[in-house]
């Protein structure tokens, strides 16, 4: 966990100031996800082939993502490092394919 600081924060509601203790969002050690989301636009060959692209997974990988998106709405797809998550996003996007990237 990197260095918390002290922040003066100033609250309109009650009009009163007071310091909280804040610390970067993103941690270094903990892994985030991609998450895929389901469409009625695309098909399961064209989703395939693009989690192939993204993840660089088996056809049979890839087919059971495809169809958990299917099934449940959304899967997760990939967890790694913030910078590999928004390779994978962006990969995924290319052919207009909706994703989160979340802790």
């Amino acid at each position: 966990m990197r260095n918390s600081e002290s922040r003066s924060i100033y609250c309109l509601a009650d009009q009163t100031e007071f310091d909280k203790e804040t610390s970067d969002i993103t941690s270094l050690d903990a892994p985030l996800k991609v998450i895929l989301f389901n469409d009625n636009i695309h098909s399961f060959d064209e989703v395939i082939a693009q989690l192939i692209k993204a993840i660089g997974c088996t056809s049979a990988r890839a087919e059971a993502i495809a169809w958990e998106v299917h099934s449940t709405g959304k899967a997760v797809c990939y967890e790694g490092d913030l910078g590999e998550c928004l390779k994978v996003s962006g990969v995924l996007e290319e052919i207009g394919l909706h994703t989160q990237i979340e802790p």
